[in-house]
């Protein structure tokens, strides 16, 4: 502040004047400076926890892993502490994996309406497939993510999004489902979500179909944002060269999973 580096050389009270500031404010800026900041062990823990993980976690996951260490703190006040310490996730742009191949079947309306709520388990459903390019070749992800609490009962893992990967997919997640769970199961507009093979597993287990209107992701943003987070803190910014799609689809997906 200009009054502390010139106040040696003028007097406070000329200083203030000149610069029209009130001895009150001066102060209280003085007062505050003073004041040991109740959050500075916690800004070492955020600032170490942020570091630990290869700068892949925002305020959210940062959050959650200071409440699992016994630590006490809002979420608003662990994203205001990021933001005074300039922490910043190194997100890498993408292209989004896109599956729609035109008219295969009809498509059903948008039953879910972008409420991502549930008031129990095996309610409603998401599912989307996505893509993970390692030096190795093309790794795909199809699962399907419960509303209710943001866990995924079932995922398959593959090299291609054909058939075989969605259709497996919903028959693991089906089996675990009571006689009297019909959840909805919202999906975009892929091809994979129209072919016969999708809709008659759908009927026979007596799930509702819902789809998202054509290109409009947020329709279905919780699986999107589900994709995003997996990639920016198990697939950005790590060193792949040497590890094969095998070892990536059981050992990385499996971890992750497990401390989602």
């Amino acid at each position: 502040m200009i009054v502390d580096a010139l106040k040696g050389k003028y007097s406070l009270p000329l200083l203030l004047k000149r610069l029209k500031l009130p001895k009150s404010s001066y102060y209280y800026r003085e007062t505050s400076l003073k004041k040991q900041d109740k959050y500075s062990g916690i800004r070492k823990r955020i600032s170490a926890l942020f570091n630990e993980n290869s700068g892949r976690y925002g305020y959210r996951r940062i959050h959650a892993l200071l409440s699992r260490e016994g630590t006490v703190i809002s979420e608003k006040v662990v994203r205001r502490i990021i933001a005074e310490e300039e922490i910043v996730v190194r997100v890498k742009s993408r292209r989004n994996y896109n599956s729609f191949q035109g008219q295969i079947s009809l498509s059903v309306p948008n039953a879910g309406n972008r409420d991502f709520h549930a008031g129990k388990p095996n309610e409603k459903w998401l599912t989307d497939i996505t893509e993970f390019a390692i030096p190795a070749g093309k790794v795909c992800l199809s699962q399907i993510v419960d509303c209710f609490d943001g866990m995924l009962p079932y995922w398959t893992v593959g090299t291609a999004s054909d058939a075989a990967l969605v259709n497996d997919m919903p028959d693991g997640a089906i089996s675990q489902l009571g006689e009297e769970d019909h959840p909805i199961i919202h999906s975009d507009r892929g091809c994979h979500y129209r072919w016969p093979g999708w809709i008659s597993r759908m009927e026979k287990a007596g799930l509702e179909r819902s789809m998202s209107k054509k290109g409009c992701f947020p329709d279905n943003s919780a699986c999107e944002g589900l994709f995003g987070r997996l990639k920016n803190e198990m697939l950005y910014n790590r060193e792949w060269t040497g590890v094969s799609i095998q070892e990536f689809a059981e050992n990385t997906f499996l971890n992750c999973f497990v401390s989602f």
